[in-house]
């Protein structure tokens, strides 16, 4: 597969925009931005200290609704240096890998419980430079992934049911987390652990409690609050003091 050309100006290369760190790291998810100036919200969210931005790719199928296409994403590349999270919620999603690369994601993560051939499309986009992750839905179990672990560069763990904003955090979900961080360290792997769905100051110390180090942060938390975008990331990076 052919990766994306990097544009000029603002942006970097995908080496260099999705250097880690150790830290707890933001995500906002731009499905829950102002959709009429996203160009403006991503200046924003950056300005208030955010680290990646998350995109949930959705067709209708997979999950009962609609949001982004390749388009609004490369649309939005030479806004921010930032990396670009790109979260497929679709059916046959190795079919679209090339065109969400060449938009400019720098991380994309594959449904497991939709993607038939998860070795080949993992190869993929690693071979085209991007960093690979999964993503399960709060009942798919962690088995799923265990033969595939080696290759990814993170999981993804949904916290509600994948599809709509404003659902309940699912608590059965910490037990899962905390096994994931513990099959990574039994197998000496760094990978990184997102969490997605109703992410906030009271749910936050739980996830990173069990093992999640990137945070996506959407209506419940970012986008809705009154006290300011980047009083409300600090605040949620600042649970890291509840980290292992």
């Amino acid at each position: 597969m052919e990766g994306r050309k990097v544009n000029s100006g603002r942006s970097l290369g995908r080496a260099q925009r999705t250097e880690q760190s150790c830290g707890v790291k933001i995500a906002p998810s731009l499905m829950c931005a102002d959709l009429s100036q996203l160009g403006k919200e991503i200046r924003r969210l950056e300005k208030g200290g955010c680290d990646l931005f998350h995109f949930d790719i959705m067709d209708g199928h997979f999950v009962p609704n609609l949001t982004f296409g390749p388009p609004v994403v490369a649309s939005l590349r030479d806004k921010t240096n930032l990396p670009f999270d790109i979260h497929l919620m679709i059916e046959n999603p190795e079919n679209y890998l090339s065109q969400f690369i060449k938009a400019g994601g720098d991380i994309i993560s594959l449904p497991v419980e939709s993607c038939l051939h998860l070795n080949r499309a993992v190869s993929l986009i690693k071979d085209a430079g991007v960093k690979a992750s999964v993503a399960l839905s709060p009942a798919t179990p962690l088995s799923s992934i265990e033969y595939i672990l080696e290759d990814l560069d993170m999981v993804l763990l949904m916290t509600v049911n994948p599809g709509f904003v404003g659902q309940s955090f699912i608590p059965q979900v910490l037990p899962k987390i905390k096994r994931l961080r513990e099959m990574l360290r039994e197998k000496n792997l760094s990978l990184d652990i997102e969490v997605d769905g109703n992410i906030n100051k009271r749910t936050a110390p739980a996830v990173i409690s069990a093992g999640a180090n990137i945070l996506v942060g959407g209506t419940s938390s970012i986008f809705k609050s009154k006290r300011g975008v980047g009083r409300v990331i600090r605040g949620l990076r600042g649970q890291i003091v509840h980290s292992p």
